[in-house]
């Protein structure tokens, strides 16, 4: 069956509903998924190739160097083996991407959509070994893959709803004598550079949003986790996108993705990482090279700050819960994780309590095992995390953890930490930590809080607990934030539900999941004829 004619398994093309999450208390899924991980284990060190216009480059082969991915648990344990790109492969990957885009821009947006379709009912039906495959790459735990994973399914399936809906004509006002129209075209060659820490989820969203709208794309994938990027680009490739179409050359930042960056073909640049490699993007991105026809597009997501406002009149068990799992939900390891909780004066002794009852709770392991809360993905994440607890050593009380966990197999593992008396000005407050290191403030009043919360460069999530609802009013006026939440954590946005993207250094307010979306991978062009 032909990509083209794949019917998708959704009732309708107007009707998305998220992909639900594993149910991990079954025991029939949970014997499922170890099943999943057991072949992964047992696939561990493969050497899989990337590819440039549907030809294959093997790690090692056509002038590339090998890649090498481990465990965070264990780092001697290689999970696979990716080809090192070069800045030769770049130019090439580019050139076969403008190539393609003369004949994949004219492809209608339901055939577009049907290959996405297909792509998204394919990681559905081998949902746990994606997933698996994260578990031992980047040190997610079963839960946490899971999720990466869904949204992942999540991305392909709304994304190829929204390629339908673009393509059709936008509003304009009648003018007598004329038929006018306004239609949205595919903007032509697109560098995708995801991150680590969402290794399927992110890397599919950004590729998959790009490819139905009808550009083409070189993606990189982070060199922490190039065997899901290689793993979701062979998916796609099967499912029906065509050669040339995507080019997947994993390799380092300083020379593929600068490559991808700077080129004249470049039309546009989806990107997700630190605030200064994004910064650097948005610097070079701005440059008009020779040759160059465009403007260079830039879509950026670059972290954050988060804060969970506790007010005095909040469920503080509830408030307690949310902290935690927002703080320590993948070791840290998310631009939407909660590093700064802000704590009402008169509450703030009891809420502490609560915290610290609550985070001695938190199991740290191999995630294979599936504990709460696995290792920081590499060594260099691991003694940044250290340096960050030593700051706050200096600035704050330790209340919880604040050490390294030393095991056989040498795992990037730090405990769960809390630095309680923290100043809104503090480092603690202010940096970005990427780690399990939560920072709590005291405040005065509401309006206290308030100011706190907004007191970063960041503007990504946020939450506040509180039983007031006029500060629930106020609250959606005033916390600056492209993701609020009442009463909830500030991490978990589902596609559809909360289109995610941030203000200020946080990026450019992208929205993925949402439908404005697939609108900055589109241009607007005005048709008017005499009639």
């Amino acid at each position: 069956m032909s990509a083209a004619r794949y019917l998708p398994t959704r009732p309708s093309m107007t009707d998305f509903t998220n992909e639900p999450f594993t149910d991990f208390s079954d025991p029939a899924n949970r014997e499922a998924f170890q099943a999943a991980l057991d072949a992964e284990i047992a696939r561990m060190g493969e050497a899989v190739p990337g590819f440039i216009d549907g030809v294959e480059i093997a790690p090692g082969e056509d002038g590339s160097g090998e890649l090498t991915s481990t465990n965070p648990c264990a780092p001697s344990e290689v999970v696979g083996v990716a080809p090192q790109c070069t800045s030769e492969h770049a130019e090439r990957a580019l050139e076969a991407a403008a190539k393609a885009f003369l004949t994949w821009r004219d492809v209608p947006a339901a055939e577009r959509a049907a290959v996405l379709f297909k792509a998204a009912e394919m990681m559905r039906s081998a949902k746990h070994e994606f997933s698996a495959l994260m578990v031992l790459e980047v040190g997610k735990n079963w839960a946490e893959a899971d999720g990466d994973t869904a949204e992942a399914i999540d991305f392909m399936d709304f994304y190829a709803r929204e390629a339908v809906r673009w393509d059709t004509a936008g509003r304009v006002t009648p003018v007598a004598g004329e038929a006018n129209e306004l239609r949205y075209v595919p903007l032509g060659v697109g560098a995708v550079i995801p991150p680590w820490n969402f290794p399927n989820a992110i890397l599919c969203g950004m590729t998959s949003a790009a490819i139905a709208a009808g550009n083409t794309v070189v993606l990189k994938p982070a060199s922490d986790s190039p065997m899901i990027g290689l793993r979701v680009a062979h998916l796609l490739r099967e499912a029906g996108v065509p050669d040339g179409v995507l080019n997947v050359i994993p390799g380092p930042g300083s020379k593929v993705g600068e490559t991808m960056v700077n080129h004249a073909i470049t039309r546009f640049i989806s990107f997700t990482g630190s605030k200064e490699v994004g910064l650097g993007i948005y610097e070079k991105a701005s440059r008009v090279g020779e040759g160059q026809l465009w403007l260079k597009r830039v879509v950026a997501e670059m972290g954050g700050k988060d804060s969970i406002l506790v007010d005095e009149t909040a469920d503080l068990d509830e408030a307690a819960a949310g902290v935690i799992s927002a703080a320590y939900g993948y070791t840290g390891q998310k631009c939407s994780a909660c590093s700064r909780a802000i704590v009402h004066r008169d509450v703030y002794d009891e809420f502490v309590e609560r915290l610290k009852a609550g985070v001695a709770e938190v199991s740290v392991g191999d995630t294979r095992d599936n504990p709460a809360m696995g290792p920081l993905v590499s060594q260099s994440a691991y003694q940044t995390t250290l340096d960050y607890i030593a700051i706050g050593r200096e600035e704050g009380e330790l209340l919880a953890g604040g050490n390294a966990i030393e095991t056989q197999a040498g795992g990037y593992y730090v405990e769960p930490t809390i630095f309680t008396g923290i100043a809104p000005d503090a480092r603690l407050s202010q940096e970005e930590v990427f780690g399990p290191v939560l920072a709590v403030i005291p405040c005065d009043d509401f309006e206290h809080g308030i100011e706190v919360f907004n007191n970063t460069e960041y503007g990504l999530t946020g939450a506040l607990y509180t039983n007031d609802e006029s500060r629930i009013e106020e609250g959606k006026r005033r916390l600056h934030v492209g993701n609020l939440y009442f009463n909830r954590k500030c991490t978990g946005a589902l596609v559809g539900a909360h289109p995610f993207g941030g203000f200020n250094m946080s990026g450019t307010d992208s929205k993925a999941g949402g439908g404005d979306y697939l609108g900055l991978f589109l241009q607007a062009k005005t048709i008017s004829t005499k009639v």
